[in-house]
Parts: C-alpha cells; sequence; structure tokens
C-alpha cells in the first residue's frame, strides 16, 4: 500500500507541475534578468573589480630594505689562540629609494583612468547585449502576432470550409470546386505550422540570453508591437547620442589615459635616489669615545643613456592613435544614427498605408467575395484569390510592424538609451 502511495503522491506532484502557470516576462523584467545573470555582464563586473585592485597596486610605495654586514674576522690565530670571531663588527643598516618626478600619483591616475574605462566598456557592452534581448523580445512578440493571425485564419477557413460543403450536399457547388476549396487549407495549416516553430525559435534565443533553463512550453512574454506614430527628430537623437554613448566616453577615457601614461614615461625617466643609513660598534684604540658610530650614504644612477626614450614616443604616439580612433568613432556614431532614423521613417512609410486603408480593404474584399462565391456569385479563382490576397497583407502588416520595432531597437543601439514612439 506504501508504494501505491507513493505513486500517487508522485503522480499529484506532475499534475502540479503541470498545471503551473508559464512564466511571463515584460520587456522590463527580461532586459533587468538579463543585466543580473547574463555571464559576459557578470564576467564584465569582475574586470572592472581587477581593474580596481591594480589601482591599489599601482599606489603602493617602495619598501625599504635593510641590511646586515659583519667585518673583521680573524684569519690567523693571535699567540696560539684561534678565534676568528673575536673581533667581528656588526653594522646593521637600512635604505630607501626615493621616487622623484611624481611616479606614484602618476601611476594612481592612469589605474583609474583604465577602471574608469572599463567601467564604460562594461556600460557599451550591456547597451549592445540589451539590443540583442530588445531584437530577440521583438521577434518573439512578432512570432506570437504571427501565429495568432494563423489560428484566425484557420479557423476562418475551416467555417468557409463547412459552408461549401453544406452547399455541396446540397448540390450548390461542385465536387471539383469543393476540393479545390478544401485542399487550399494546406497553406494556413502550413502558415500554423511555420509560426509556431518561429515563436518557439525565438523563445529559446530569447532564454539563451537569459542563460534561463526554463523549458520552452513553460516561458512566455507579454507586450504590444502595434504600430504608433512619433514625432523623432534628427538633430535631438544626433546629441543624445553624442551624450549617452558609452564607447565614445571610451574614446574619451582613453586619450586621458594615453597622456597619463605619456606623463608616467616621462616620470619614469628621471633618477631615483636610494638612501642608506646603518650603526656599527667599532671601538678603536687610537680614539676611546668612537665606539658607537653611524654613516650613511646616497646612490645616485648616473643616467647616461635614456633607457625610457622608447616608452617615451610610444606612448607620445599612442595619444595621436587614441585621437584618430575618437575621432573616426564620432563620425561613426552621426552615421548610426542617422542610418537608424532612416530606416525607422522608411518603415513608417510603408505602414501607414496598411493600417489606414490597405487592411480594411483585404477584410472588406475578402468578406464580400466569400459572401458572393458562397451564393454562386463570384468564381473560384476570385474566392481563393481574395483569401490569398487578405493573408498576405495581414503577414506584411505584421511583418512591417516587428519591422518597426526593430528599427527603433537599432535606433536606440545608434542613441545609447531606449528610444520608444
Amino acid at each position: 500500500m506504501s508504494g501505491v502511495f507513493a505513486v500517487m503522491a508522485g503522480l499529484g506532484r506532475v499534475a502540479a507541475g503541470q498545471a503551473t502557470a508559464p512564466q511571463t516576462l515584460t520587456w522590463a523584467q527580461i532586459r533587468d534578468r538579463m543585466l543580473a545573470a547574463n555571464s559576459t555582464v557578470l564576467a564584465g563586473q569582475t574586470g572592472i573589480e581587477e581593474s580596481r585592485a591594480s589601482e591599489i597596486t599601482a599606489l603602493l610605495r617602495p619598501n625599504p630594505d635593510f641590511s646586515l654586514s659583519a667585518d673583521g674576522f680573524q684569519v690567523n690565530p693571535y699567540r696560539g689562540v684561534y678565534r676568528p670571531l673575536s673581533g667581528v663588527v656588526l653594522t646593521p643598516g637600512a635604505s630607501y629609494l626615493i621616487e622623484r618626478g611624481q611616479k606614484r600619483p602618476l601611476r594612481g591616475d592612469s589605474a583609474r583612468l583604465a577602471t574608469s574605462g572599463a567601467t564604460s566598456d562594461q556600460e557599451d557592452l550591456k547597451r549592445n547585449l540589451v539590443y540583442t534581448a530588445r531584437t530577440a523580445y521583438v521577434s518573439t512578440l512578432q512570432a506570437k502576432a504571427l501565429l495568432d493571425l494563423a489560428q484566425e485564419n484557420l479557423k476562418y477557413y475551416d467555417n468557409v470550409i463547412g459552408v461549401n460543403r453544406s452547399r455541396l450536399e446540397a448540390g450548390d457547388i461542385s465536387q471539383l470546386d469543393f476540393k479545390r476549396v478544401e485542399i487550399q487549407r494546406v497553406q494556413f495549416e502550413s502558415d500554423f505550422a511555420n509560426a509556431t516553430v518561429n515563436l518557439r525559435t525565438a523563445k529559446i534565443q530569447l532564454l539563451a540570453l537569459l542563460e534561463d533553463r526554463t523549458p520552452v512550453n513553460d516561458f512566455n512574454v507579454v507586450g504590444d508591437i502595434a504600430f504608433k506614430e512619433a514625432a523623432l527628430m534628427p538633430s535631438e537623437l544626433r546629441q543624445m547620442a553624442v551624450s549617452n554613448r558609452p564607447d565614445l566616453r571610451s574614446a574619451e577615457i582613453a586619450i586621458e589615459k594615453a597622456r597619463a601614461d605619456n606623463r608616467l614615461a616621462i616620470a619614469n625617466g628621471t633618477a631615483d635616489p636610494t638612501v642608506s643609513a646603518w650603526y656599527s660598534r667599532n671601538p678603536s684604540f687610537s680614539n676611546p669615545f668612537d665606539n658607537n658610530t653611524i654613516g650613511g650614504s646616497v646612490n645616485i644612477p648616473l643616467r647616461i643613456f635614456d633607457r625610457n626614450q622608447g616608452e617615451k614616443a610610444r606612448t607620445s604616439l599612442e595619444i595621436q592613435r587614441t585621437q584618430k580612433l575618437r575621432d573616426a568613432l564620432s563620425v561613426s556614431i552621426y552615421r548610426d544614427v542617422d542610418s537608424a532614423y532612416e530606416t525607422v521613417e522608411s518603415v513608417r512609410v510603408l505602414l501607414r498605408p496598411y493600417r489606414d486603408k490597405y487592411l480594411q480593404e483585404s477584410a472588406e474584399i475578402r468578406e464580400t467575395v466569400s459572401f458572393s462565391f458562397n451564393q454562386g456569385a463570384a468564381t473560384l479563382l476570385e474566392f481563393l484569390d481574395a483569401q490569398k490576397s487578405y493573408r498576405d497583407t495581414q503577414v506584411q502588416y505584421v511583418n512591417l510592424e516587428g519591422s518597426f520595432w526593430t528599427a527603433l531597437a537599432q535606433l536606440s543601439l545608434a542613441v545609447g538609451q531606449e528610444v520608444t514612439p
């Protein structure tokens, strides 16, 4: 009996799991989850922490050196007594390297700028990932809309087949014409099957970005891809891009870091003296008051040859290189914004006549021709053409809506912040 109860309990858990509502996410939830869980984003954040750790290393001061010397070992026996350590003098000392030319602060500046650059690069990574996620999200909504349309068309056409089957039974339509009407259903079945596969594929891509192992059937998204009018000004979009693009900030930071590295290279060309001091106890037979002695020295490297001139030249050239890269990026930003804006406008121009005219006309034509065909006033060719025209118009409109929101995502990528109509 206990085994039966265990099986029943297991079946109950399975049924409860199957009855669990699917996970449904909005765009804001998808974006936040991706930025919080994506391994690439997390790896970039770790890179920033590594750069901060390098700041600690860059600001470290030189450690002093301790030395201990011994002198006065006896190498010959004295009056037959061998005491080699009897006259040894121990001299402890310490030395310290003095960094000149503000090397330590300059190392700190370079390290801090490297961290700032890593932070901006991380924001740019997020910008590109958000665009990818937004595109996958729009593709999922588009696939859902096409699936709903395919279901609606299939349901409508089943009603048409039912009406014509009644006509066939009443002798108002020939067996051949009815078969032609019925065989047209395969097109709507194909649309439904393709839409189902496309929706699952879009969900899989979205789940991969989220690194979510939720089964596809238990995952869903909600949102609206209906076409909306919006006033977008190219000049304002350009200004937003210049202000918001993290890759442009990274380019600016790269210039500042190159300058800091050049200053550090120049500072590294300065000689760093080493100061030393020591103490010894060395009793002298000629002066009974000099038992305890101290001494000091300064060691100054002679920089006859500048062994840092290559680094000075390299960092100077690096400044010029980063400036040219920044200039090229500035030009490409304007090009990206203008190109994305034109894409949005071109899709908008195509969408307006569909929304204002073609959708309604195709629906009216389908209804009119279907009614006429059912009454025997329209030919089979006219009926099939009206069905195809309606289907193509509706599918084209949904695809244009998806293209519109994808173009807006591209514009958001170019601007550096989300652009909504």
